[in-house]
């Protein structure tokens, strides 16, 4: 075995690009000129808490709970003291932990709670992306916090770089600690014990085994593992309270306070794991909070200081709910000491993607502290620091020093000592600056924040506002970073089609020896279209590549087909691997006579219910149960329900020559509200054949009769039309197609 210290950095085989050849290959990749040998760069662990308070660990002043392994671990390490999440709960700060963009840029602002975007996307790129590429092993273990609860889509851990997955995918869901089941993977394992509401099973016990399994299945590579157990947070449910089951406190308080012992305890664990294996000079270990602590199920947050001499809890942006913790460590990497310089959650990407040796995106709101952990005096300084609140939770607490504002959108910015919050009394971002109410606070003479400066320093605080108006940017749009595929709607067997996937350079250093390859299923014949290869990329730049793609005749119907396009680079840290992967379906049959849409099967369905739903949650019955759609009283059969936004494709192969339907927001909806808005357009084969005026309970359903000869593709596609989407139910009722 080699040894650990020693890593190929030039190697293509330490990447794994000498893998099995690909069943059909368009190009092979550009040879990478081989990089000299290097010093094996370190395994990274991330270990996040859930709302894991300042003042909670005894290195940060706590009296009550005892934490001796995060004490140890911050005395031999770097102990921050003005580090801060990016939100003041938990799926927004998580966002940003991963992505590297604060709460005016990222995917997800909000909890899914409040309403807001509950999922990442294709165009978020984690850590775990970034260090992939260099051939790290990459795994989140514990809460992932971001939806929809499916394998196959965006937001999966899968698809945003994490190539092992074990825990909660789902927000609500991560509040069991005795769930009956968790993913592996794409995959629901089943913990039988738990069923019916038993409470055999700790999950945060198999989160740990899971995880220490990881590290010692790896160790002869670098790995990144990001852990994330959902202790503390409420429930207080822990097997035994341990040394606080004899105190006088609550049930809830003894709970709460044997979770952080826990959590002390598992990141000792892990400590211990990466001893025992002699990895712990080649490991830089972080350990911190997804935001302030919680008062939730009875905790009483005052009881332990646990926001420390800070003002605030979970949900404000005082200094309390998003100040933070942060310990690093690593004997062989990171000396010991402590620091105040401001450091947001937003710079653990391109502090592990230095450490790693990769490019990180350019377009991020994020700076290095690599130096810093290395023993460097400082790192380069933020500067400003953002935050965005839009929270419809309320607690007492939180609210009281809020001044019974925790509802009202919030925003808070930090530049050197000082910090401004402010608060909207209407649930709009683009109220005029005067409406806003505005405090403003010096940190370093008041870290309390008890005396409001803001009509002692008026310019100070409108210079922080202008800071908070700048930051704030909807939609972000992203610079392309890594490789993209782009796949026809639909593969018909024995017909050519154009698959093209780009190489994007989207970090701030050029690349050489980039290339592309197009990995198709068995069988299917590919052809390249033009290059793909480039001797250089510079930052900023793209390479694209196409293929002539032809599945054979005797390809099966109605069958999703992988596609994997992998782009390679040189980069100035070493060989790049970014794969990207999609799947086209060949069409089921085309319908012999005519039949209702109900009765097909489809190509794709999005945002769909009743027949098109027979997967997912609402529906678990075959194509044919289309359900009756009511319009002004009149009952229709064989229905299909949407929502919008929603899609849905279905195969005519040309042989339909009309289609017929009745469209609009049906009886049962608008019982809900009768606030719905949508409109709805039919395409054929890409082109627009339909679109209705804007369909509203009152206004009744729409007649839709259109000519669709030679039509292969029909698309129904719903859309809002006016930005309010819960009430947007809408349907499609006699959906029919005439053959003859």
């Amino acid at each position: 075995m080699p040894s650990r210290r020693t890593f190929l950095a030039g190697s293509t085989a330490a990447l794994g690009l000498t893998a099995a050849a690909p069943v059909a290959r368009a190009v092979s990749p550009a040879t990478a000129e081989t990089a000299p040998a290097g010093t094996r760069p370190p395994n990274l662990v991330v270990v996040l808490a859930d709302d894991l308070g300042y003042g909670e660990l005894g290195a940060y002043g706590q009296k009550l709970i005892t934490t001796p392994r995060l004490d140890r671990l911050a005395a031999e390490g770097l102990r921050f003291t003005d580090a801060y999440s990016t939100a003041a709960v938990c799926a927004p700060s998580r966002c940003s932990l991963l992505t590297g963009l604060h709460t005016g840029h990222a995917t997800v602002r909000a909890n899914p709670s409040s309403g807001g975007q509950g999922s990442l996307t294709a165009s978020d790129t984690t850590f775990a992306q970034v260090l992939k590429a260099r051939g790290y092993r990459t795994a989140v273990i514990g809460k992932w916090g971001f939806g929809p609860e499916a394998a196959g889509q965006d937001s999966h851990p899968a698809a945003r770089g994490f190539e092992e997955f074990y825990g909660y995918i789902d927000h609500g869901h991560a509040h069991q600690y005795y769930p009956e089941y968790l993913w592996h993977n794409d995959v629901k394992e089943p913990i039988p014990a738990n069923a019916g509401g038993a409470k055999a099973v700790y999950a945060p016990d198999l989160l740990e085994r899971h995880a220490l399994e990881f590290i010692g299945d790896h160790a002869a590579e670098p790995f990144l593992l990001l852990l994330t157990p959902n202790v503390p947070h409420a429930p207080s449910d822990i097997p035994d309270t341990g040394a606080y089951a004899s105190r006088t406190w609550s049930a809830a308080d003894k709970g709460h306070a044997a979770q952080v012992s826990y959590f002390d305890a598992l990141v000792g664990k892990v400590v211990d794991r990466l001893r025992a294996l002699g990895l712990e000079q080649d490991t830089v270990l972080l350990v911190t909070s997804d935001n302030g602590p919680h008062e939730e199920g009875g905790v009483n947050p005052d009881l332990f200081d646990a926001n420390g001499p800070l003002r605030g809890y979970k949900r404000n942006l005082y200094e309390g709910g998003v100040r933070i913790p942060l310990i690093a460590w690593g004997p062989g990497q990171v000396p010991p000491g402590t620091s105040d310089r401001p450091t947001p959650l937003t710079d653990v990407l391109p502090t592990l993607a230095e450490l790693a040796g990769a490019p990180a995106p350019a377009d991020v709101d994020s700076l290095s502290a690599a130096p810093l952990l290395a023993g460097s005096p400082d790192s380069a300084r933020h500067g400003h620091l953002y935050w965005f609140r839009d929270e419809l939770g309320v607690t007492s607490r939180a609210n009281a020093q809020d001044a019974k504002r925790a509802t009202w959108l919030a925003e808070a910015a930090r530049r050197d000592n000082w910090k401004a919050v402010r608060f909207a009394p209407e649930r709009d971002h683009n109220l005029p600056d005067e409406k806003w109410q505005v405090e403003l606070y010096d940190l370093k003479a008041d870290p309390g924040e008890t005396r409001d400066l803001a009509a002692t320093y008026p310019a100070r605080a409108t210079e922080l506002v202008a800071l908070m108006r700048s930051s704030w940017k909807d939609p972000y749009p992203r610079t392309p970073f890594g490789t993209r595929l782009t796949l026809p709607a639909l593969a018909v067997p024995g017909e050519a089609f154009t698959v093209t996937a780009t190489l994007d350079n989207g970090s701030s250093r050029p690349w050489t020896a980039a290339a592309l390859e197009l990995r198709a299923p068995a069988g299917w014949t590919v052809a390249p279209a033009t290059p793909a290869a480039a001797d250089q990329l510079p930052a900023g730049a793209r390479l694209t590549a196409s293929w002539q793609v032809t599945p054979p005749a005797t390809a099966a119907p109605a069958t999703a087909w992988t596609f994997t396009a992998e782009g390679t680079a040189l980069a100035p840290g070493g060989p790049l691997r970014y794969p990207a992967t999609g799947t086209v379906p060949t069409p089921p049959p085309a319908p012999t006579r005519d039949s209702y849409l109900s009765d097909l099967d489809w190509i794709s369905a999005a945002n769909g219910w009743g027949p098109v739903e027979r997967d997912a949650s609402n529906g678990k019955s075959a194509a044919g149960d289309g359900p009756p759609i009511s319009f002004g009283g009149t009952s229709y059969p064989k229905g299909l329900g949407v929502h919008a936004p929603s899609d849905i494709a279905y195969h005519l192969g040309g042989a339909a020559v009309r289609f017929t339907s009745l469209v609009g927001i049906d009886d049962f909806s608008a019982k809900q509200s009768s606030l719905g808005a949508t409109r709805a357009k039919v395409y054929g084969d890409g082109r627009l054949l339909l679109t209705t005026p804007t369909l509203t309970a009152a206004g009744g359903p729409v007649a839709v009769d259109l000519d669709v000869r030679g039509v292969r593709v029909l698309r129904l596609v719903v859309e809002d039309a006016n930005n309010r989407t819960s009430f947007d139910h809408t349907s499609w009722a006699l959906a029919r197609v005439t053959v003859s």
